[in-house]
């Protein structure tokens, strides 16, 4: 698997691809995803500068293990939205949302990513 700022950058260039080609779908699940791992990659509150200082904070570094948590997260919490509308009826809907945790399966993949 990539590191996250491989796949990141891995995942900025399919979400040009997808922005060029107009496949919404694709655009809305890899904006979902890249900002999902900057939030991993948030330091804590308690790293902050002081107020008033202008000293940066560095990102954290997700480790491979890290990384695939959070697009697992991601996943799941599709297919389980998808699971709770299609219960309630609502089959395009859930079939949408399915369609984008299988967009986001891509990057599980050890070569990760690269859709045209």
């Amino acid at each position: 698997m990539l590191s996250a700022v491989e796949m990141k950058a891995r995942m900025r260039g399919d979400l040009l691809g997808a922005l060029k080609a107009k496949r919404a779908d694709e655009i809305a699940v890899l904006r979902s995803l890249l900002a999902a791992i900057d939030n991993a990659e948030a330091p804590p509150i308690d790293t902050a500068p002081a107020f008033g200082t202008s000293a940066e904070v560095e990102r954290l570094l997700l480790t491979e293990a890290q990384l695939r948590e959070v697009l697992r997260r991601e996943m799941e919490e599709r297919e389980q939205a998808a699971e709770e509308l299609a219960r309630l009826g609502q089959r395009d809907r859930a079939d949408a949302l399915l369609r984008q945790a299988e967009i986001a399966a891509r990057y599980f993949t050890p070569d990760a990513g690269t859709t045209g």
